[in-house]
């Protein structure tokens, strides 16, 4: 037995020991994430091996501008085969995140953004540097090629924000010509940096060209379906 003190009444009782226990916590019932909790899943979801493998590849880009600058300025061989290096390797990551993201289910907003991102900085840096360049020491790529690569790719900015303005939101949908387009641009950066023959070259950049004007034609006929296809606005609604 053991003594318990009231804290109201100052009065003794006698309790059994086995009756002396401390009280039991009662399950805390379901509650929303915390902050630090919610923040803590999200990164764990956002950073997923696809997206990991996406930022490395545009933390390559700097690297490879550097190096191949370098060998243009400098003539030094090393610097054109770490840029060739490098751009392989950024490359090659394009189709290596986009298969983790579908095989593992990776798939993210945060990808959707950063993928295209990456595949811009390194394409169109890599196609203006070799178009501008004056050296003797790579061929260059033709004007016509970096023009229509960065003529389709605006186009495509303005399309995707009328159809967001329009419809309230733009899916693009990837096509067949648009990858085959990516492959070419990027086999005319690589076949300068290994001086292959410069018809090849030529032949290379007109086919590039060739699928990237086309891709461009289908997006822009996409978008002009996704347009007409939105629907009518509601009574009393503005009229755009």
């Amino acid at each position: 037995m053991a003594a318990a003190t009231s804290a109201v009444s100052g009065r003794s009782y006698w309790l059994l020991e086995s009756q002396v226990r401390p009280p039991t916590r009662p399950a805390l019932p379901d509650r929303p994430l915390t902050p630090v909790r919610a923040c803590v899943e999200t990164r764990s979801t956002v950073m997923t091996t696809a997206n990991k493998i996406t930022i490395t590849r545009i933390l390559l880009v700097p690297v490879f501008v550097v190096a191949l600058l370098h060998y243009l300025d400098s003539g030094r061989e090393w610097s054109r085969w770490i840029a060739l290096a490098v751009f392989l390797l950024a490359a090659i990551g394009d189709g290596v995140d986009g298969f983790v993201a579908r095989r593992f289910n990776q798939k993210t907003e945060m990808g959707a953004v950063l993928d295209p991102v990456a595949d811009k900085l390194l394409l169109v840096l890599g196609l203006v540097i070799l178009t501008l360049n004056t050296s003797a020491r790579l061929d260059r790529i033709p004007l016509w090629l970096a023009a229509t690569v960065l003529g389709r790719d605006v186009m495509l900015l303005l399309l995707g924000v009328l159809v967001y303005y329009l419809v309230g939101h733009a899916t693009v949908r990837p096509h067949v010509t648009g990858k085959v387009a990516t492959v070419l641009q990027m086999a005319c950066v690589v076949w300068a940096l290994l001086k292959g023959p410069t018809t090849w070259l030529f032949w290379l950049a007109a086919a590039a060209t060739a699928f990237t004007a086309l891709s461009g034609l289908i997006y822009l006929g996409d978008a002009v379906v996704m347009i007409r296809r939105r629907p009518p606005p509601a009574a009393g609604a503005p009229k755009v």
